[in-house]
């Protein structure tokens, strides 16, 4: 019998709509788009905040869920590579009990057809997590379930070490303030040098975030990064996949 929690019995509607957009993840290593990113959006394309600023506490567990299972319906329409992965943001406060809250993303994605191991889930931590033996047990469940899990946002707000060395998500997001204009920083370039190589020791894929330029791209990729996701190569695309563009020109050596 599927396992169910306090907040799957709350039918009520959200009294507002929304929609996903879709960003690309490419890895430069191998020339190709490695997952998206889904990312709310106002019906008719509106902003995040648009959305979010609607939210209350009392809702947060009906958006959670809705958000997922319309992520995953919407990718299982659109992609057509069945190794692509799809990266899906999770308020931690909205698990109640890990097992039972996925349930209905894993409905969604046998309705969809959508391949549940290419599930990643990811959270930022921008303030102080209030039971973050809650959030160790949500990531150590979706690890278990076969999910990818990243940590968003790293190296902003409370996205630190320790919360990395605590939680060991399969993958880090470098928070996009860091890597910034890095090609005209040399405090930047040591510091995300000094994460690959940690990245690399824990096992820990690396993805840079935000980048915006060819200069940003070249430091971060001899810095031995190889997942990018940011405007330089495709901005979101509003319930459909955005062409991605600059794959081609990239031939450097990653660092070892």
């Amino acid at each position: 019998m599927a396992m169910a929690c306090k907040g799957c019995g709350d039918g009520t509607e959200l009294p507002f709509k929304f929609k996903m957009a879709f960003q690309p993840i490419v890895d430069v290593a191998e020339h190709r788009v490695w997952g998206y990113e889904a990312l709310v959006r106002g019906p008719e394309g509106e902003s995040a905040h648009s959305v979010l600023s609607q939210l209350t506490d009392e809702q947060l567990y009906r958006f959670d869920q809705d958000a997922r299972v319309m992520a995953i319906e919407t990718a299982g329409q659109l992609f057509d590579d069945p190794h692509t992965r799809l990266s899906i943001n999770f308020m931690p406060n909205a698990v109640y009990e890990p097992r039972a809250c996925i349930q209905k993303s894993l409905q969604a994605a046998s309705r969809a057809r959508f391949p549940a191991s290419n599930l990643m889930f990811e959270f930022t931590e921008n303030e102080r997590m209030s039971d973050p033996k809650h959030v160790e047990n949500i990531i150590r469940t979706y690890k278990a379930l076969g999910f990818w899990t990243a940590l968003d946002d790293f190296g902003a707000g409370y996205a630190g070490l320790s919360l990395l060395a605590r939680l060991q998500p399969n993958l880090i997001k470098i928070d996009m303030e860091l890597l910034r204009d890095i090609h005209l920083s040399q405090p930047k370039q040591v510091i995300v040098s000094a994460l690959a190589g940690i990245a690399r020791e824990l096992d820990i894929t690396l993805l840079a975030e935000g980048v915006e330029s060819e200069a940003e791209l070249t430091t971060l990729r001899a810095a031995g990064i190889r997942l990018f996701q940011g405007y330089y190569f495709a901005k979101p695309g509003f319930m459909s996949l955005p062409a991605v563009r600059g794959l081609e020109k990239i031939d450097l050596p990653l660092a070892v």
